[in-house]
């Protein structure tokens, strides 16, 4: 730690700044910027003026992400959660703010956030707009399923996937004014798990021409996240290129995808230096139980919030881990549902999974499973899955065996 350090408090349109030495009681310089870009080359300025080395500041919303690009070439930066820079009430002042950041982070009292470096910052950027891009399309049906209850058309009920083929085309049809529940009723798939009288009954309704011009636009709006999906997943792949390796060992672990695989890789990097143990990386994710003592007494486990983004992920596999045939995670769902329910034991398994993906980010080793061993039918086809899915996303498909692992045919 520098002996001399700088305290930032941010805001919107200002930033409060004071500047202490290691064993100084009092803070010396103290000043008000702005935030445009002018002020904050300024801001550099004056603190390499002072001989200023650690500079901490508060992630107050979005507004600090301007601060730390303009000084991360020049200094050491801390990013502290505003929530432990509490101050006592009645004694909150925004210079006494800054200030008290510098003082609890040389006593190591304040919760620093990680921050990635500027090439895994832009790996996150595009993962995390797949995702919101996906919310989307996700709000869009039910949108449209809303829209299809108040016309009286029942499609949702008898189609598995609203937007699937079949539903697309009925969709199209309703915005383009076919009406007749026959016509309609033909446009689907011969493979629908229903028959075509319940087919028919479930689009016979009364269509106004609002709810059809709604209609249309939710389906014209459809289209438009679609491809951008598409183009933001073309352009994770573009960049993800150098770690294809990284990802074929993670899409080795049951539930772990291609795109979970991308996703872990940009939230925790392609080796997780951040975190010296798989218990850090637990608990900076969120989950791993918490602990709340008072008395000796722990009066709360509830797990910390951690990264959303990559907790989401891990609970998304945890379900497809358990629900992979013979493979560990499976049989270990078997054996602590009855202690501890459903919601537990996922969460259970979403822990384990968090110290396997750091072991095999952090060693560069590979999944080995020790569950029940499948069948060579079900080994090949989870190998031709995984192929095709690298070789969509350009990577290369070539995946190196560690041991016979299959059951004979």
């Amino acid at each position: 730690m520098s002996k001399t350090m700088a305290g930032i408090d941010v805001h919107k349109r200002m930033l409060m700044v004071v500047v202490m030495g290691a064993e100084e009681t009092e803070a010396r310089p103290q000043r008000r910027f702005g935030t445009t870009t002018p002020e904050l080359l300024h801001l550099q300025t004056w603190l390499q003026q002072h001989n200023v080395g650690d500079v901490v500041m508060e992630s107050t919303a979005q507004y600090w992400k301007p601060v730390w690009l303009t000084l991360e070439e020049h200094f050491r930066l801390y990013l502290a959660q505003a929530w432990s820079n509490r101050a006592p009430r009645g004694k909150k002042t925004d210079f006494k703010d800054a200030e008290r950041l510098v003082r609890r982070h040389m006593a190591g009292e304040l919760t620093l956030s990680f921050i990635p470096d500027a090439e895994q910052r832009q790996w996150r950027s595009l993962t995390r707009r797949r995702t919101q891009l996906t919310r989307d399309r996700t709000r869009i049906q039910n949108q449209v399923e809303s829209l299809l209850e108040e016309t009286r058309i029942k499609l949702a009920g008898v189609v598995t996937d609203l937007f699937g083929a079949s539903g697309l085309r009925i969709l199209t049809a309703l915005a383009s004014g076919e009406t007749h529940a026959h016509q309609l009723a033909a446009l689907a798939d011969a493979r629908l798990h229903c028959s075509p009288e319940e087919l028919t009954a479930a689009l016979t309704g009364f269509v106004s021409p609002v709810q059809r011009q709604l209609l249309q636009q939710h389906l014209e709006h459809l289209r438009l996240v679609e491809s951008q999906i598409e183009g933001v997943s073309q352009m994770t792949a573009e960049v993800f290129q150098k770690h294809g390796d990284t990802i074929a060992r993670l899409a080795e672990i049951p539930g772990v995808r291609v795109l979970a695989a991308q996703q872990i890789i940009a939230e925790a990097s392609a080796n997780a230096a951040a975190f010296p143990s798989a218990a850090q990386f637990s608990s900076w994710i969120g989950v791993c139980p918490g602990r709340y003592e008072s008395a000796e007494k722990n009066h709360s486990s509830r797990c910390a919030k951690g990264n959303p983004y990559l907790r989401r992920v891990l609970c998304q596999v945890a379900l497809a881990a358990s629900r992979t045939h013979n493979s560990f995670f499976q049989q270990k769902l078997r054996r602590l549902l009855p202690k501890h329910g459903f919601q537990k034991s996922i969460w259970a398994i979403a822990r384990h999974l968090s110290v396997v993906i750091w072991k095999i980010l952090h060693d560069g080793v590979r999944y080995i499973e020790y569950g029940g061993r499948p069948s060579a039918l079900a080994a090949k086809r989870r190998l031709q899955r995984l192929k095709k899915e690298l070789r969509a996303l350009g990577y290369s498909d070539e995946l190196i065996p560690t041991r016979s692992t299959c059951l004979p045919a």
